[in-house]
C-alpha cells in the first residue's frame, strides 16, 4: 500500500526520469570527465551539455552554472566569496528565515556584520526594505521561498533593486525550483539549488553565479567546473538532476493551479477539524504544496507519531534542525514564541500527491485531534 508522503521539503522520491537518466550515463558515460582519453571527453561533453539544458531552464549563460554537491557547498562558496572580495568593514544584509545553510555560512564567515532584515507577520521582506538598506550593505541573500513556511519572497523584484545598485543578490531557489517556474532565476547574480528537493538524487545541486563573479575562479584549489571548486563530478547525478527539473517545467507546472485548490480545500478542512489551528503564513504567497499548522494544543511530536501510526508522513519543520536545540529561527522571526513553535507541524506534498491524499490526512488530523481531546495515553515504539 502507499503511504501518504507530506515531507517533500525535506527531500523528494527520485523521479522516474532521474532514475532513468541516472542509470544510462552510469552504463554509458561513468568515466571521470577530467580524463584525457576519448570516453572521457564524451563525459564532459555530455557534462556541458546538461550545463546549457540546466541555462536554458533557468536562463543565462551555461558558463555561469557550477555543478555541487548540493546547496549547502553552493551557499558557502558564495558567502566566502563575498568574505574575499567586499571590504574589511562590508555588512551583509540577511533574511532572518533563510534555511542553516545560508544563515550558518554568513555567520561564519561574517559574525557581526550579518544585517538582519525586517519581516512582516507572514515572514516576507518587503521590496522597499531591501531598498532603505541596499546602499549600505556590500550584498543581501533573500530566499525564494520557505522551506517551513512554504512562504514566497518577491525574489524578482529584489534582484532588479540590487542590480540597479551594484550589490551582488544571493537567492536560495531550493525549494521554489521542481514548483514553480525558474525562468527569470538566471537574472539573480547567485542562485544555488539542491535535486532532491525535486526529484532529482541527494548529493548534488548548483550554483549559478554572475559575470561579475569571476573572483570565486580559483579559490577552491581545483581545477574541476572551470576552476570554481574541486573534486570529480559526478555526471550521472547530475544528468539525473537535470532530467527530473526539466519534466518539472515541462509537464508538472501546468498542474499548479489543481494543486493549489487541493492545498486550500485541506487548510479550510484543518480548520474545521482542529479548534483553533493557525496556518502559518497565511495570507500570503505559499508554494501550492506547504502548510505550516500551529496545532492548538500537544508537542508536535505527539501529532507527528499519530499520524505515522495511521500512515501518513509529516514533520515537525525544517529536516535540517532536527536535533538542534531551541525554537525554529523562522518562527521566532515572525514573531511566534517559543512554546508556540513546539506545536507546528509541516505538510509537505509532491506532484504525484492526490487531492484524495490531502482528504485523508485532514481525516486523520479529526481522528488525532478526538484521541488527543480524550486524553489517551500516547505509547511509545520501540524501533
Amino acid at each position: 500500500m502507499r503511504v501518504p508522503y507530506f515531507d517533500h521539503n525535506a527531500t523528494t522520491p527520485l523521479a522516474p526520469v532521474a532514475r532513468d537518466a541516472w542509470l544510462k550515463a552510469q552504463d554509458e558515460v561513468w568515466q571521470n570527465p577530467s580524463s584525457p582519453y576519448r570516453a572521457a571527453v564524451q563525459v564532459k561533453l555530455r557534462l556541458d551539455a546538461a550545463r546549457e539544458k540546466l541555462a536554458l531552464v533557468l536562463g543565462g549563460e551555461s558558463e555561469h552554472y557550477v555543478f555541487t554537491s548540493g546547496a549547502t557547498e553552493a551557499a558557502n562558496l558564495v558567502l566566502a566569496h563575498w568574505a574575499r572580495v567586499l571590504p574589511a568593514d562590508a555588512v551583509v544584509a540577511l533574511n532572518p528565515t533563510e534555511h542553516p545553510c545560508v544563515r550558518d555560512a554568513a555567520l561564519y564567515y561574517f559574525g557581526d556584520r550579518v544585517r538582519w532584515l525586517d519581516v512582516i507577520r507572514a515572514g516576507v521582506v518587503s521590496v522597499e526594505t531591501v531598498k532603505a538598506v541596499v546602499g549600505r550593505v556590500g550584498a543581501v541573500a533573500i530566499m525564494a521561498a520557505n522551506n517551513e513556511t512554504g512562504v514566497i519572497q518577491p525574489w524578482a523584484a529584489i534582484a532588479a533593486v540590487c542590480r540597479s545598485a551594484c550589490v551582488p543578490y544571493l537567492c536560495d531557489a531550493s525549494q521554489w525550483l521542481g514548483k514553480l517556474p525558474a525562468g527569470g532565476l538566471g537574472d539573480v547574480d547567485f542562485v544555488i539549488g539542491a535535486a532532491h528537493k525535486f526529484g532529482g538524487p541527494k548529493g548534488v545541486g548548483f550554483l549559478k553565479i554572475g559575470a561579475q563573479a569571476e573572483g570565486l575562479r580559483g579559490q577552491s584549489g581545483g581545477a574541476q567546473e572551470r576552476g570554481h571548486r574541486a573534486g570529480t563530478e559526478d555526471f550521472p547525478s547530475i544528468a539525473a538532476m537535470v532530467a527530473a527539473l526539466a519534466e518539472a517545467e515541462g509537464k508538472q507546472m501546468l498542474l499548479e493551479t489543481e494543486r493549489l485548490r487541493w492545498r486550500e480545500v485541506f487548510e479550510q478542512a484543518a480548520l474545521a477539524a482542529v479548534p483553533g489551528v493557525q496556518v502559518v503564513g497565511a495570507g500570503a504567497d505559499r508554494l501550492w504544496n506547504t502548510v505550516l499548522l500551529l496545532m492548538p494544543h500537544g508537542e508536535n511530536h505527539r501529532w507527528v507519531a499519530r499520524l505515522d501510526k495511521r500512515g501518513f508522513q509529516v514533520s515537525t519543520g525544517s529536516a535540517c534542525a532536527t536535533g538542534k536545540e531551541g525554537p525554529s529561527h523562522v518562527l521566532a522571526a515572525m514573531g511566534y514564541t517559543a512554546e508556540e513553535a513546539k506545536r507546528v507541524i509541516r505538510v509537505s506534498a509532491g506532484w504525484e500527491t492526490g487531492a484524495d491524499d490531502w482528504q485523508a490526512l485532514a481525516a486523520a488530523l479529526t481522528e488525532v485531534t478526538m484521541e488527543l481531546n480524550s486524553g489517551d495515553v500516547d505509547h511509545v515504539v520501540q524501533v
